[in-house]
């Protein structure tokens, strides 16, 4: 249906009172899942982010890039292993990691945020030292624990009117390299940032009470819900530790964290800029 100029003026009305809330604070975005891989939802999410950083929101974009990683390592005939969700990560893999993280997925990104007016600068953990990590266990290689981030080049970014575009691989004081969960290492810039917020995009509508069925989308958690909903089972699978990093954002300082569906076109705009939202918010009380 054809939008007429009427009702696109009602739609920039409606969406002044929460521009006017986000304005000038720091919004962490976390990209990932169908939302990286379809070229038009890719296309449709940069679009977004390039809307809010132009309406005065500091917008912070995290990504990963699991499918591009296993992609390459397959074409290098390195087998792809995986212990409790996270890859495990020996040398030669870890090269992989951060040459496709780095390198081609975070300047792709860069690349089409540009493209559509955007001012971006992509940066990885590595760059100063941004996320310090030591090795997690033997089992997963080189998979880092974030021991420390430091937020000063991705202020400095920020106050010259850039998107930091940051790839999620980290580095220890003698120099090795590791590789980050997505969700984990957004979570902790998002806290280390005191962001108003974090929305992190799956592939899901949000938390359910059950899965197969969107109509039984939990709009909103209070963080003292979880462990219940982890023991009714609610909270299970893959969803635990994603919930876990809303959890640990909000524990940081962030005010709200949000699981949106990234395969719903423009899904950060209705999150931010519309009463009833799309996914689940998490809240601390």
């Amino acid at each position: 249906m054809e939008m007429n100029n009427a009702l696109r003026a009602q739609v920039l009305i409606h969406a002044l009172p929460f521009i006017q809330k986000y304005t000038d604070k720091i919004v962490v975005v976390k990209y990932g899942g169908n939302a990286m891989i379809n070229e038009d939802l890719k296309q449709a999410v940069m679009n977004d982010v390039v809307l809010l950083s132009l309406v005065g929101i500091k917008v912070v974009l995290v990504h990963g890039g699991g499918p591009e990683i296993s992609d390459t390592l397959k074409q290098m005939d390195i087998p792809s292993k995986f212990v409790d969700g996270l890859r495990v990560t020996d040398a030669d893999t870890m090269n992989v990691v951060q040459m496709v993280l780095a390198g081609k997925v975070n300047k792709d990104l860069v690349n089409i945020l540009q493209c559509s007016g955007g001012k971006a600068m992509g940066l990885s953990g590595i760059d100063g030292h941004m996320i310090q990590a030591v090795k997690m266990d033997d089992v997963h290689g080189y998979v880092g624990e974030i021991t420390h981030i430091n937020t000063e080049v991705i202020l400095d970014v920020l106050d010259k009117g850039y998107i930091p575009v940051i790839s999620t691989v980290a580095c220890d004081a003698e120099g090795n390299v590791y590789n980050i969960n997505a969700d984990t290492a957004a979570a902790r810039i998002a806290g280390s940032l005191k962001a108003e917020t974090m929305l992190s995009m799956t592939d899901i509508c949000g938390l359910m009470r059950d899965p197969s069925d969107p109509s039984t989308l939990i709009s909103q958690v209070c963080v003292s819900d979880i462990p219940e909903l982890i023991s009714e089972g609610i909270i299970k699978g893959g969803m635990i530790p994603k919930v876990a990093c809303c959890q640990e954002a909000i524990r940081r300082g962030v005010d709200k964290v949000f699981i949106i569906d990234g395969r719903v076109p423009h899904s950060l705009l209705i999150e931010l800029f519309t009463d009833e939202g799309i996914g689940t918010m998490f809240v601390k009380s």
